[in-house]
């Protein structure tokens, strides 16, 4: 009934908005760099005297319907010249154009591309685009320019603090972030535990982070979208790029295939480090990894076609006795299709894989597991008329999980094979969006997403009374494990349980003048997968399982309600935003849960909620010799689990508590400055309020050993983190723009050499026997120096 309705407004608003009406004519085309043939995302197509526009989407295409006549054109993209023509519409017309970079010379500033400049019309809002050059710039601890450190210096985005992998985002788990890759799906965003990204910028074209109103054409997670893009190579010249460092190096290639039609791009990046530790008699190593590859291809005017992967791996050792590798694997083909001038397709097939392997030669067994899918999408764009577009399109997703699978390494060593049980899920949406200019000042995005959800499947599934694989120890007052009271097994086609959601999206915009306005949204999501971990950060050995029986899928609630405002010519930029989410069925663990090689990990899981509200600040300067930003969130993140009975009293006493990632001040200053055509400096600097802990509240002594006893989860908390970065980077010859060109880049990580503390530990000092506290710190005072060149 609620799709009828939507479709019926929809056809409403075509009747009402004259896309049907006569003498009129629609533009359409590719727009493009000259100088590469790499298309342009966010370039606008404008009519001066018709007071209308377009933008070109993620593939470069863009579509406009205008009345028949005379009109000038201009196409403008900030970085490029504009290009402004003349020309007599009287019927449809296919149209291609390519800008060339300006640079434009005004006391020594060099105006850049900037895609990340606030968009005051577009309903869009809780969105931050990044560019490549911008990551770049950012100091970071090794002098390797990362993407999640980046992102994580915007509002409303933090991690686990220095060492850690993934992001939290408006008080949301690393896990709750669906992170894209040429739209294939990333598990582990990490190289090293956190030290470095998987993400190689320069390979990268477009990066946009949704932390709220997400589009209906995303979907399976509640907390976040990273999308980012691929570049598709070079299709006109033979380019070399890349960049040494202390202990990384990364080289990328792209040129053209039957030049002008086609590109290939291929990128690799590794450290190299562990090469020196045998000089100083050291046998345990730590390094990884990965390869981008991109090839595409013109068909003819109407068919492009793309295949895109990327591979990374990690490896940790110690001698003999330990090694530890796991990494990310995906692959897509795509094919974009123009079926019309108004009606723009992109079909892909998808592979993604994300594997964790141990070799612990000193007990003789390997162990290993991942998880894999393949993912068929097919989403179309539809032009209507200059005041309706849609998107909608349809996505399929086939996932097996690997809990983990024990081989003896030595068949003498009396370790018998076991595997725990495969998993198998079937993920599908269908979804519609529609952008809708409703007034002059007035535009809405709405839009509704179904998705569904089938646990296919699987050898064995224990059955539990009542169907509560967790118990209530009334006596011990604990939680604790339920005895399965059998197994019943499936064969693969089967539906051991299945859900089905609708997703409704909505954004409205209000332009209040030409430089200011509000914007509100709201959006449900659904996350049918949960990542099983006990930290506060991501590891390589936590485990994701699917929804089922026993699981429920997590369920998001969000508004916002922001102003924005541009000033002085886009020079300054002010966006303010305050939300409010709240997430069902959170899953929490009991005390003392179990994680690691758990074949019946329902036995040591419970449904909770958790919500997250706050107040976002992001003010940019995006021009002249002085670029930069300050964010500021104030932010609450809480979790609870009640109890199911009234006799049970839940996790924490069933009451709210802080979540790991809740940060209640969180402030970055991010700042370059161009002194010279030659030197240019950045700084960054971080305040946050320490992230929630647990400490022991008393002792007690047992067989003459002091034992701690924890109080409630999160009620203390870690020491305020802060830090301050700076690099220089000096470009002998700035104005060659062929041959051989460089930089030297210089910088220092954490200046005032502090050590914040990443955690606290208790244990018991040997002589005095007296329990003490034990402050961990990964980094003080580190610098670095990297040489970046291209040709």
């Amino acid at each position: 009934m609620k799709i009828r309705i939507l479709w019926l407004f929809i056809i409403f608003g075509l009747k009402n908005n004259g896309v049907f009406a006569q003498d009129k004519v629609t533009l359409s085309g590719i727009v493009s760099d000259v100088k590469n043939n790499e298309t342009l995302i966010g370039v606008n197509i404008l009519f001066p005297e018709l007071n209308t526009g377009a933008t070109t989407n993620e593939y470069g295409f863009y579509s406009i319907t205008i009345p028949k006549g005379t009109y000038r054109i201009v196409i403008s993209y900030l970085g490029y010249r504009d290009i402004s023509e003349t020309i007599s519409f009287e019927t449809n017309l296919n149209k291609d154009f390519s800008l060339a970079e300006a640079f434009e010379n005004l006391n020594e500033v060099i105006i850049t591309e900037n895609v990340e400049k606030l968009n005051i019309k577009k309903p869009q809002m809780s969105v931050n685009t990044l560019t490549s050059n911008t990551i770049k710039q950012i100091p970071v601890v090794f002098g390797e320019a990362d993407v999640i450190k980046a992102i994580t210096l915007l509002p409303g985005v933090t991690n686990a603090g220095e060492g850690s992998s993934g992001f939290n985002v408006r008080g949301g788990a690393a896990d709750q972030n669906l992170i894209l890759l040429d739209e294939a799906t990333i598990y582990n965003s990490s190289h090293l535990f956190g030290f470095f990204s998987v993400f190689n910028p320069d390979a990268i074209k477009d990066l946009k982070l949704y932390k709220g109103g997400i589009p209906a054409r995303y979907g399976g997670r509640v907390s976040s979208v990273l999308d980012i893009y691929q570049k598709e190579g070079n299709s006109k010249e033979f380019h070399v790029n890349g960049g040494i460092g202390l202990i990384s190096s990364r080289l990328l290639a792209e040129g053209p295939i039957n030049k002008g039609q086609g590109s290939f791009l291929l990128g690799g990046r590794a450290t190299y480090a562990h090469l020196f530790l045998p000089i100083f008699d050291i046998e345990n190593k730590a390094y990884f990894y990965d390869l981008n590859t991109k090839i595409s291809y013109k068909l003819n005017q109407n068919n492009n076609v793309y295949l895109s992967g990327y591979f990374g791996r990690d490896v940790l050792s110690f001698s003999d006795s330990f090694k530890n590798t796991y990494g990310n694997t995906i692959l897509n083909f795509r094919w974009n299709h123009l079926f019309s001038d108004k009606l723009f397709s992109n079909l892909s097939l998808i592979y993604s894989d994300y594997y964790y392997g141990l070799d612990l030669g000193f007990i003789e067994f390997n162990w290993n597991s991942g998880i894999r899918n393949f993912n068929l999408k097919y989403d179309f764009k539809h032009y209507l008329s200059n005041k309706i577009k849609l998107q909608y399109g349809l996505n399929s997703i086939y996932h097996k999980f690997n809990p983990g699978e024990i081989e003896p390494s030595n068949p003498e060593s009396g370790i018998n094979a076991q595997k725990l049980i495969d998993k198998y899920g079937f993920e599908n949406a269908i979804y519609i969006d529609v952008e809708h200019k409703l007034t002059n000042r007035l535009m809405a995005s709405y839009g509704l997403r179904y998705s569904s959800f089938l646990r296919l499947g699987q050898d064995e599934l224990n059955m539990y009374t009542n169907d509560q694989a967790v118990i209530y120890n009334q006596d011990l007052q604990i939680y604790q494990k339920a005895v399965p009271i059998g197994a019943e097994s499936y064969k693969r086609s089967d539906v051991i349980e299945s859900f089905g959601n609708l997703e409704p999206r909505l954004a409205l915009a209000y332009e209040l003048n030409s430089s200011s306005s509000i914007k509100a949204s709201y959006n449900r999501m659904n996350q049918y997968l949960h990542l099983l971990s006990n930290t506060s950060s991501p590891t390589p050995l936590d485990i994701w399982t699917p929804s089922g029986k026993y699981i429920k899928p997590q369920q998001l609630d969000q508004v916002a309600l922001g102003y924005f405002k541009n000033f002085k010519d886009n020079i300054y930029s002010l966006e303010v935003e305050t939300f409010y989410k709240k997430v069902k069925n959170r899953i929490d663990y009991i005390d003392g849960a179990d994680l690691i090689a758990n074949n019946a990990i329902e036995q040591v899981i419970l449904n909770g909620e958790a919500k997250a509200y706050g107040l976002e600040v992001l003010f940019r300067k995006n021009l002249g010799r002085f670029k930069g930003w300050f964010a500021y969130t104030l932010s609450n993140s809480e979790q609870r689990t009640p109890g199911r009975t009234p006799y049970e009293p839940g996790i924490n006493n069933g009451d709210w508590y802080k979540t790991p990632y809740d940060k209640t001040h969180d402030v970055s200053i991010t700042a370059s400055y161009d002194l010279t055509r030659k030197w240019s400096f950045n700084i960054n600097f971080l305040f946050q309020t320490g992230q929630p802990i647990t400490y022991p509240n008393a002792q007690y002594v047992y067989n003459g050993l002091n034992i701690p006893n924890y109080g409630l989860r999160n009620e203390y908390r870690l020491p305020t983190y802060n830090r301050l970065d700076v690099s220089a980077t000096y470009t002998p010859k700035p104005d060659k723009n062929t041959g051989w060109q460089s930089e030297w880049v210089f910088g220092i990580y954490n200046v005032y050499n502090r050590m914040n503390a990443a955690s606290i530990s208790f244990k018991q000092n040997e002589e005095t026997r007296v329990n003490e506290a034990l402050r961990l710190s990964i980094f003080g005072i580190v610098p670095s120096i990297s040489y970046n060149f291209k040709f």
